[in-house]
This record gives C-alpha cells, structure tokens and sequence, in this order.
C-alpha cells in the first residue's frame, strides 16, 4: 500500500528551501518527520510514553546522532560503528533540549524520547540548524501536551548581510556564529559566538532570525492540519491544596523575605531556610506528612521562591545583600602551579576556577571526526565540575553534557582571540573548585588569564559575566541582576551569560523563560552585562596586564621552519631513521606537515632546551644547503683519499663534497698529504657542476695567488693522453 505523504516547504530565499514531509518513515512512532534541505536529511521521531512516572520532573530525553553512512563514510574504531555521541551532537542535543523542555506542562512526567538522527548529508547544508524544527514538527504531529510550534535557526552575517541558516563555507567568512531557538511569539533560547560585536547588532541578529522562525512554525502548523492534529492526550493531574498552599505560603513567606533581606552567605543562607521548611513540617503529624508531605515540600519552595523575588524588585535587594548592578569581590592569582605551562585562579564570590594551558605541537590538535564536519581544532577547552564544588557527594559518571556545554561557551568565547600565527596547539583546562553562580564565566576569566601566563600572544583579554531577570507582567516591575547567583538562576525569568572584550561582544549563551520579553529589556540587559563585562576585566588586567613575553623555561619552545616538499624525505629518512635518532639526539620532538597549496613541507620542533633546537635547525639548514656558484665557503677535511680530500661545508654539517688534488694548488701536487691534512680548515671556491662528471666541483687554489711566472698548461688533446705508440698504430680494418 503507497503511503498517504503530507509535505510543507519553506522558503530560505537565495534558492534554498526546507521542506517538512510524514506519513512515509516510522509510523509507529507518535509522530516522525523528515526534515531535508538540499540532499541534507533528517529523520525525527518522538515517543511519551501514557504511564506516568513517579518523579518531580519532565523525564524527558532528547538525542541527536549523525550517521557516518550519510556522508558514506565508515566508523572509525575497531568495531566500525556508531559507537557514544560525540561533543558536537551532544552540543545538539543540548540546544533542541532547552527549548523543548520548558514547554511540557510542570506536572507532565512521563517518559519522554525525541530522537533525530542524520540520515543523508549535504557539505552545504549544516543539519545542527534544522534539529529544532525537525523535533518541533514530530511533536506537532503527536497527541503529546505541547506549548506551541517552536523552531531553531542559525543566523550569520557575511558583509554586513545577515542570512538564515549559513553554509559552512559562508560561515567561515561570518562575523557572526548564532542559533536561536523561538516560538512565533517569544525567543526563547540564543547561543553564538561573534567577532566582538555591539550589544546593538547582536539584538538586531535575534530579530532577523526571529522573523524567520515565525515562518518556520506556521509550516508546521499547516503540517499538522493538513495531516490531522491529534487530540492532546489526557494525563493524572498533580494534585493540588489550594488552602494548603496559602497556609504554608503565609507561614513562610515573611520569615523567607526576612533571612533573604539579611544577606547571608550561602550555606548559612540554606541552613537557615532548610530550618524554616523544618518548621513547618513539625506542625503537622507524621500521617499528615505522609499524605500529602510531598505537597508541602512543593508549596514551601514556591513561597521561598515569591518572597527572594518580591524582596529584589520592591527594594533592589539580593539574597546575598547586593543591590541588582553589583559584582562580587574578585581575587586572582597567576602562575600559580609551578609545572605547567600557565595556570591562574579566578575568583568571584562564592565561585571559584582553576585554569591551567598546555602548549603542543600540531600532533596535540583535536580531532574532530563527524559524518557533517571533519576537522581539528589547534585550541580548545575542557571544562570540569567536580561534585565537591557545590559541597556535594554524588556518583561521578564521566563527562556531562552540562560540562561539554558549558566548555564549548568558554572555548568559543576565548578562541577568536589566539593569534591566527599561533604556533602552538594550546589546551586550556578549567577545574572548578567553587560554584554559586556561572563557573562557565569563571572559567572565560581564568582561561584569558592562563593563557597569558603562559605567554599566548592574546589578541585581547577576555572577561565574562552572568546576569539574570526577574519581572512581574501585572505590574511591569522588573530587575536585572549581574553577576547572578545559582539560587537566582533558578528562580529567575532569564539566565544569560555574556563574553566579550573591551571592545565588543565574543560568545553569548541565553535562555528566556518568560513569554514576550521586550526587546528594549532585552538590550537593557545587555547593556548592564556591558558595565560587569569591562568591571571583571579590569581585575584581570590589574592582575596581568599583557601576556608574557616568552613562555617559561620548563615550556615548551616552538619554532616553525618551511622546507620544500624534496626536503621532507631527507628529513624523515629511510623508516623514520632520521628524524627518530635527531629527536632523541636534540631532546626535541619534529612534527611534519605537508601543505598541498604551496607544497611546502612545514616543520614544527618543539622543545624545552635552545641548543636542541638550534641543532635541529643546524639539521635542516645543511639538509637544504645549496652552494652558489662562485661563491666562498669554509671547509674542513674530513677524509683523506689517494686523488684528493673529502671536504665538509662548516656552515652545513652533513655535507660534503670531494676537493680534487688537481683544485688543492697552482703547483702540481704529488701527495695529497703534502698539502692538507685531516681536520684542516681552510676556504674553498664553488665552481659549479662539472658537466663532464656531473659532480659538484671545489678549489681551494682559485683563491690563492698565481705564483711568479706560472704557466697554465694547455689542456692536453684526447690523442694526446692516448700516448704515442697508440698513434702509431694502424687502424683495425689493416690489421692482419
């Protein structure tokens, strides 16, 4: 039987479309599209499971794979397949995820899997920009209780002219690298990195993309009629006391303003709340609390919640006693640890990383190996949140998608400012110690720091700054708070970190959870991110001002050499003799690279000790001696043979030509010994090559003086040298 197919396009403009197709693939699923642009195809499928699950929360798993058959390419790895996802597609997952989530109804718990997978690749077309909408249109499909349509798009700017959905070819020559993830109504999520942008453009690239994800959300909906919008499933609803809710609102709500109005520190801070909620616990009995216990721990969190919120928007005030534009107190130390190649300590309060750089060779790059981009990365950072840095004890499970996100902010934040000559690949590893409010932004402060110790040439330091929002729609009061706290991150409106220069705006990562921000709230807040931005850099600069100026003596030193392609296989030698026995001999590693454009051999050699170096140098410098002719060159006498002497150019050890004992002086010359002997060291002149011979040919008596009344002998005909009774013979056709 045909399938009945439903398809919607979407027009991107330049030639370019969308298209959004069911009905064909995964019918069992409770709703499945293909999403395709150009031959760039993705498959959604989204389940949700009718049980609910026993949990306070969305159970919800969103998972983005790219197949290597796609770009019909094979796994690599033993196995040869797919194997865990790598950071890109998790940096996917985690992009569709933030703008799914808040989405789903608070008391919705059931099972939850949206699941996109790439299933034709296009080098044209990158298929991250598409994941939002893909999911949004399966959902849109399926019975599941759902908001409304949401997309995602991602939006640079190539000569002053933003576009929807770049190449990856135009996104090279971008200004501007941004996803943002909206509904037809609000923007909801924005994540980029940009060359150090105003707050004004960066407002200005949210509204183009916005305009272009409306379009995308009405596809959806006419996909959704057009195919027949399911009626939304019925679920339990959570149960719900409202007397409850203001008992224990008007229990706790003065005593919660009160603690928050006194400005503690954290621990204190939670210590005393925890005994509020304890407080209230006590005054029911244990059958009470085993009935509805849950809804006390509920309605308590939301009074806590109410009162920290009206205490910042009717007096100004923080939990921690700040006033809504202020810092906390920063500290910073550099060159902390004395073995590594950089390292600093950046602290703001209660948060707290320790940053640390190593300098490689382009061996150490990363390798980026995905079925839509091949590649390797010559800077990057690792990003680490230990349990014990918010005072926890929990398992440790390898690396998070939280702390992949959370590296890539910084690395983007931080890696248009290494020099493009840069010759080292550099690894900068953040450790967080400490955590009450934004650690990514620490880790921007402490990596911009690190690396200047460890004498990157930075074009220009780089701070960061988190900042949050809490606003009342029925009375239009709202607050910008900088430099937020994590208890303020929860309860806040919106949570955005921004990273810049002095000069403009480098890496951004937001999420919006409030409908219809205003955009002028929008640049307000941008505005105030400013102010903080430039106040954190002047403590990091106050600290260190520029980089060092070379980096420390157990670094690394690297110096980079270009040689022609004929050269590189001197270099390396016969199995790798050569440069094996030279990097053991100089203490040094020699990483070669051919460039295929120029077709030059570029030589990376890295090392702790100048004199290793140098005596690499010394190496490729006679590899690729080439006497001048006419030219004069100091010599010395390495081997003494019957018809002249072996001769090593001093400026290039390793090459040696043959000085003929006709070339050694103006008189004839019986025993080679009469005149040099080993080890001698005298200058010899560059005749060029004998063309009779085809070998180099050297005089040490062209730079000599003629002695009084020397006759040069006429060279002697061939007949001659063939002497006379050779002469006087007949020719063979005579003989008898």
């Amino acid at each position: 039987m045909i399938p009945k197919v439903f398809k919607e396009v979407i027009d991107l403009g330049d030639g370019r479309e969308i298209s959004i197709e069911t009905g064909k693939l995964a019918k069992q699923a409770h709703g499945s599209v293909v999403v395709q642009s150009g031959k760039c195809m993705l498959l959604c499928t989204v389940v949700s499971n009718y049980e609910q699950k026993d949990v306070d929360f969305l159970p919800l798993t969103v998972d983005y794979r790219e197949k290597f058959a796609a770009a019909g390419r094979y796994p690599g790895g033993f196995f040869k397949r797919e194997a865990r996802p790598s950071d890109g597609e998790v940096l996917t997952m985690r992009l569709v995820d933030r703008v799914l989530r808040p989405l789903f109804p608070k008391d919705y718990h059931s099972e939850t899997q949206v699941m996109i997978q790439l299933m034709s690749h296009d080098e044209d077309v990158m298929p991250d920009a598409m994941a939002g909408l893909a999911a949004s249109a399966a959902i849109q499909l399926s019975d599941f209780p759902f908001e409304c349509a949401i997309s995602e798009a991602r939006v640079g700017r190539v000569n002053g002219e933003f576009i929807i959905n770049p190449t990856r070819a135009q996104l090279e020559e971008s200004d501007i690298d941004m996803m943002i993830g909206a509904s037809a109504d609000s923007v909801m999520m924005v994540e980029g990195e940009m060359d150090e942008i105003s707050e004004e453009e960066m407002t200005e690239a949210i509204k183009f993309a916005h305009e272009a994800i409306k379009v995308q959300c009405a596809a959806q909906l006419r996909l959704a009629e057009a195919f027949g919008k399911k009626e939304v499933r019925e679920y339990p609803e959570e149960r719900s006391d409202e007397d409850l809710a203001k008992k224990i609102h008007d229990m706790a709500y003065d005593k919660v303003y009160a603690i928050a109005k006194a400005g503690s520190a954290k621990h204190e801070r939670s210590a005393a709340f925890s005994e509020i909620k304890e407080e209230i616990k006590a005054t029911f009995t244990e059958e009470e609390l085993e009935d509805f216990g849950d809804l006390v721990s509920k309605y308590y969190r939301a009074a806590e919640k109410a009162a920290i919120r009206d205490l910042t928007l009717n007096e100004g005030q923080r939990l921690d006693g700040r006033k809504t534009t202020d810092i906390r107190p920063i500290w910073c130390e550099v060159d902390y640890l004395p073995s590594t190649h950089g390292s600093a300590v950046f602290t703001r309060g209660e948060t707290q990383a320790l940053a640390t750089v190593t300098l490689g060779t382009s061996r150490d790059a990363n390798k980026i190996d995905m079925p839509s981009h091949e590649g390797e990365e010559n800077f990057y950072l690792h990003y680490n949140f230990p349990p014990f840095c918010t005072g926890e004890a929990r398992p440790i499970r390898g690396t998070s998608r939280r702390e992949v996100g959370h590296g890539n902010l910084a690395q983007r934040a931080l890696k248009g400012m290494v020099p493009d000559d840069c010759p080292y690949t550099v690894r900068v590893v953040s450790e967080v110690l400490e955590s009450n409010g934004s650690s990514s932004m620490a880790t921007v402060c402490s990596g911009t720091m690190a690396m200047m110790d460890a004498g990157v040439q930075l074009k220009k330091p780089v701070s960061g700054i988190a900042m949050g929002l809490i606003s009342d729609a029925d009375s239009g009061k709202y607050a910008v708070l900088s430099d937020i706290l994590g208890d303020e991150d929860h309860l806040g409106d919106m949570d955005f970190k921004v990273t810049g220069t002095a000069d403009g705006i480098t890496a951004c990562q937001m999420d919006i959870k409030v409908k219809g921000l205003s955009y002028e709230i929008l640049v307000k807040a941008l505005m105030q991110a400013k102010d903080g931005r430039l106040h954190i850099l002047e403590k990091l600069t106050d600290t260190i001002a520029a980089p060092a100026a070379d980096v420390k003596p157990h670094a690394p030193r690297m110096v980079t050499r270009v040689i022609p392609n004929e050269f590189i296989g001197a270099l390396i030698g016969p199995g790798g003799k050569v440069i094996q026995e030279l990097q053991k001999e100089t203490g040094t590693t020699i990483v070669i690279n051919e460039d295929p454009v120029t077709e030059e051999g570029i030589v990376e050699i890295l090392g702790t000790a100048e004199e290793g170096i140098l005596a690499v140098q010394a190496k490729i410098d006679s590899l690729m001696f080439k006497p001048q002719m006419n030219e004069t060159y100091q010599v010395k006498v390495i081997k003494m043979l019957d018809f002249g002497a072996v001769v090593e150019y001093m400026d290039a050890p390793g090459n040696e030509t043959l000085l003929h004992v006709s070339e050694l002086a103006w008189e004839r010359t019986e025993n080679v010994s009469d005149v040099v002997n080993m080890g001698d060291e005298f200058e010899v002149k560059y005749l060029g090559t004998d063309p009779r011979t085809r070998k180099e040919k050297v005089s040490r008596k062209a730079l000599l003086p003629k002695p009084e009344g020397y006759v040069e002998r006429p060279p002697r005909r061939r007949d001659d040298r063939r002497g006379r009774d050779n002469r006087d013979r007949k020719p063979r056709r005579d003989r008898d």
